[in-house]
């Protein structure tokens, strides 16, 4: 079958074995990335695409006459006409559970980094304060310790549990946000993990010490952070967002964290990405602010668990089988 990878520098440098995919795919053409103009005639001949970022909308769909089947190499479908692809009787799959550990070691390497104080201290030790000190050890920026301090999750999917049962082993209190999140605050419930307890996203903000984002982004909860809710967190309390950047109201945050409302914020994803020019959350003056460029999905274990799914939906497309189909 003739298929193609439009975008497979978005799995990062060729460090991943690339053999499931080859295997049942030998002609499978990989680009490294492919232009909006350069789409229609890379997809016009193939029976199978597989793609991350790139769109392939309705007119792109319609100048593919022998598409069969599109795969994701992400779980979000935002940008794919389903529609379009169900008119045609296009199967469409998605990956799903691949990054968890990934993501899980990211949100706590943003925590421990921002509640350690451990770029403050390197600069310290990088401009000879400790070799002038007169003490052993310096002390600059006074930090606590995460046991017995609470975490809120707002979305208890694979991700949240992963994050939840990190923070339980360092001794946290962890609660989970109650859907809707805009609801008014109602009686508490036990969410079925042992030890989570499920509260209003109202109460969450006000009794976390960190608070992590692991859910979707809807109508519902785009910028959910906004300046109401920042207002509502603790002074000293981080805002952690590995999940997506129009969660927050980035401009409510960069204030936030300039007028310390929160303690800090460990930031992996923009609202717009590359980010645009602008973007509040990229000044270099804002205090207590980590940003990194959308790479907590991406430990080389989880780029490959991703790669690995993909050809197990594509051998499950080629035996006549359903798998993390979203059709």
């Amino acid at each position: 079958m003739k298929a193609v990878f439009l975008d497979f520098s978005t799995f990062g440098p060729r460090d991943i074995d690339t053999a499931p995919l080859t295997r049942l795919l030998p002609d499978l053409a990989f680009h490294p990335r492919t232009a909006r103009d350069e789409i229609p005639g890379r997809v016009r001949d193939a029976e199978i695409v597989i793609v991350n970022k790139v769109a392939l909308t309705e007119r792109i769909i319609a100048v593919a006459p022998q598409l069969k089947l599109i795969c994701l190499a992400a779980t979000g479908t935002d940008n794919v006409a389903l529609e379009a692809a169900r008119a045609r009787s296009i199967a469409v799959t998605n990956i799903r559970d691949y990054c968890a550990p990934s993501v899980t070691q990211h949100v706590f390497a943003l925590i421990l980094a921002l509640t350690h104080r451990l770029r403050e201290y390197e600069a310290l030790v990088a401009t000879g304060a400790w070799a002038r000190s007169r003490e052993f050890c310096l002390l600059d920026y006074p930090f606590r310790e995460l046991s017995g301090r609470t975490l809120g999750v707002v979305g208890l999917g694979n991700l949240g549990r992963g994050v939840a049962r990190v923070a339980r082993a360092f001794g946290m209190e962890v609660l989970a946000a109650r859907r809707p999140y805009r609801a008014p605050s109602g009686d508490r419930e036990r969410s079925m993990d042992e030890g989570v307890q499920r509260v209003a996203f109202r109460e969450l903000l006000t009794r976390s010490d960190v608070i992590s984002l692991h859910c979707p982004l809807t109508e519902e909860t785009r910028s959910l952070v906004d300046a109401a809710a920042l207002g509502q967190m603790r002074r000293d309390a981080l805002l952690i967002n590995t999940a997506r950047g129009a969660l927050v109201d980035a401009t409510a945050l960069a204030l936030a964290l300039r007028e310390g409302v929160i303690g800090g914020a460990g930031i992996d994803v923009l609202d717009k990405e590359p980010p645009a020019a602008g973007n509040p959350l990229l000044d270099a003056g804002l205090p207590n602010l980590i940003v990194t460029p959308h790479i907590a999905w991406a430990a080389r274990e989880s780029r490959q668990r991703a790669l690995d799914d993909i050809a197990l939906n594509i051998g499950a497309f080629m035996a006549g089988e359903r798998r993390n189909r979203v059709d």
